[in-house]
Formats: C-alpha cells, structure tokens, sequence
C-alpha cells in the first residue's frame, strides 16, 4: 500500500513540474522582400505644405525565416503613417501566413525615410498580437530594418523571439 501511495505522490509531483516549465524562447531571423505599396492614400494635413497622413498596404514574401520549425511565407502589411518631407513614423499590422497556414498577427511601430516619393530607408519595432494554429497564445518581439529599392520594393531583415504557449 506503502508503495502505491509513493508512486502515485511521485507521479503527482512529475506532472506539477512538466506542467509549470515554461517554453523556452525561439530565435527568429527573417528576410521579406515587400512588393511597392498598394494602393498609397496619401492625405494632407494642411498644417505645412509637406505634412501628409498616408495609409497604405503591402504584400510580402519571405525569402528566409521560421518560426519553431515552421517556414515563414508572406505576409501583408498595412500600415498608417504620418510623414513630414523626408521622414515619417507610424504603426502597422503585418498578417504573416506560414507554410502550414498559421496565422501570426504581428503589430509594429516603424519609422522611415523617403527621397523621390520612395521609401530609402527604416525600422519597425513588432511584438506578436495574436495568432492561430501552432502559434495560438504565443509572444514574442524584435525589431526590423529595410531598405527601399528603385522600382519601390524593399528589403527587411528582422530578428527577435517568440515564446510558443504551453
């Protein structure tokens, strides 16, 4: 009887432990190339001659990346900006498919340059905001950085992690 009671204890304390460890963070390394925005809705403000507000989408695929084992696909970005001449800062949401159809919702704040009405340069601070599948309940953050193309494409390389939920 003795012993029945000890396995059982023992088999109690096994699961508290697996239950309570928390998934370790994975690192995250991505490359997007980000076709030209469409369609760019550029609004003046009317403060100053070149203050303009600007809400505009763009359709990314990933050209390196996973997340857990998972290749990152494409993602669509749409994304509100408020730009004065050269510069601007904003927000976004990045709806990042993966190859096995999961959703990441991705929410980011992002500055960038301009020259020629093209974007030239920036970076985007992200956190996951939610996501489906494999990756429902997961965190995570890092941050990106482009760079704008003539033809009006970009280039990002993002880094960060991401917690799985249990």
């Amino acid at each position: 009887m003795r012993r029945v009671v000890l396995i059982a204890a023992t088999f109690c304390v096994i699961v508290a432990f697996a239950s309570a460890q928390t998934p370790a963070p994975v690192k995250v390394s991505s490359s997007w190339k980000c076709a030209p925005p469409n369609p760019v809705q550029a609004l003046p403000v009317g403060d100053t001659p070149d203050h303009v507000y600007v809400l505009q989408q763009t359709k990314c695929t990933a050209t390196k990346g996973e997340i857990a084992g998972i290749a990152e696909k494409e993602g669509t970005s749409t994304e509100f900006m408020d730009a004065t001449g050269n510069s601007g800062k904003g927000h976004g949401m990045f709806v990042e498919t993966m190859a096995n159809g999961d959703k990441v919702y991705i929410s980011y704040e992002a500055t960038g340059t301009m020259a020629n009405k093209l974007f030239q340069s920036g970076s985007n601070k992200w956190t996951v905001a939610g996501a489906t599948g494999k990756f429902a309940g997961a965190k995570g953050s890092g941050t990106c950085t482009g760079k704008g193309n003539p033809d009006g494409s970009a280039n990002f390389d993002c880094t960060g992690s991401v917690t799985l939920a249990k």
